[in-house]
């Protein structure tokens, strides 16, 4: 690959950022003042974080925004001696320019240890006349009140279809490649609100073929088609078991799939059933015990079967 679509299609101002109008429209006042609070992002991957925090920098400080804007992964280095060090030597140091602080971005904040929040609050309080701190965190939760309180907190959602599918159509046409609707409603569905994960899978299917379909996305990013799915959990409520356990058998060396993967796919699926609510509640509770026993390390191919046997036995009351 010549170069990584993410990077290359990464919104360089708010106002190209797809989704999150509340968030953009308060990000952006925050900008036309030059000045911002300490910033909690918090939501799932892939949902625009990052990019919103380099955004800010970009329209915050232009052309010195690499300067004034340092960018840790918290996953990374996580101790309390990253905070003392690092985190807290760049703090103190004047910023450049005229806009009269810096920023510092700490991506994946949840992973910092309790002693390292610790140190972090306070590292917060003495440097807020000369440093903005930026936090992203999958799980905001994990983020000691104390932060918390100090931050201005955005929740960032999964991106809608809409979203995903118009931002993925210009960067196809930018690319000249030829893409079909049920192709954008296959990345839409793989990506499932995640626009890194839908960029990659285009770029993924672009280097298989221009003229991207939806079996060229299901086979570039090993993703079985719904439908395929469908089937084996329709033919388990039939009571044919064996004939979805030979389905069973093609996913797995059809796509390479872990067991964890098409249990997650199952677990969609059922919601889309034509069967009483009742019955769909007694199929996810079975979902969730064989998810809990390959967690802990249970054989998947077992599991799996062991699952489509209870399918099977729940089909008959709909009989």
């Amino acid at each position: 690959m010549e170069d990584i679509w993410i990077e290359k299609y990464r919104p360089k101002k708010l106002s190209e950022i797809v989704g999150h109008r509340e968030i953009i429209e308060r990000l952006s006042a925050y900008v036309r003042s030059k000045n911002i609070p300490h910033l909690l992002f918090a939501g799932p991957a892939g949902t625009g974080k990052t990019t919103c925090a380099i955004a800010i920098a970009r329209e915050i400080f232009g052309d010195a925004w690499k300067q004034n804007f340092h960018e840790l992964n918290a996953s990374d280095e996580r101790g309390i001696n990253v905070v003392r060090g690092k985190i807290k030597d760049f703090a103190r140091t004047a910023p450049i320019g005229d806009v009269g602080f810096k920023i510092i971005f700490l991506d994946e904040a949840d992973a910092l240890t309790s002693d390292a929040q610790a140190a972090l609050r306070r590292t917060m309080e003495m440097y807020s006349h000369i440093c903005r701190f930026i936090l992203s965190a999958n799980y905001s939760s994990r983020i000691i009140e104390p932060i918390q309180s100090r931050c201005a907190i955005f929740r960032f959602r999964p991106l809608s279809d809409e979203d995903v599918k118009s931002y993925i159509r210009m960067i196809a046409e930018k690319e000249g490649l030829e893409i079909t609707d049920d192709a954008l409603d296959a990345i839409a569905f793989v990506a499932k609100g995640d626009m890194r994960k839908a960029i990659n899978a285009l770029q993924i299917s672009a280097s298989v073929s221009k003229k991207i379909d939806s079996d060229t996305v299901y086979l570039s990013t090993s993703t079985i088609r719904p439908e395929e799915i469908k089937e084996l959990v329709e033919q388990a409520l039939r009571g044919e078991f064996m004939a979805s356990r030979k389905i069973l058998e093609d996913l797995f060396t059809k796509y390479g799939l872990s067991g964890e993967d098409i249990l997650s796919q199952i677990h969609q699926t059922i919601y889309d059933l034509t069967i009483p609510e009742d019955k769909k509640i007694s199929l996810i509770e079975r979902v969730g015990e064989a998810e809990f026993r390959l967690v802990e390390g249970s054989n998947e191919r077992i599991q799996l079967e062991a699952l489509l046997a209870q399918f099977a036995l729940v089909g008959r009351s709909l009989r």
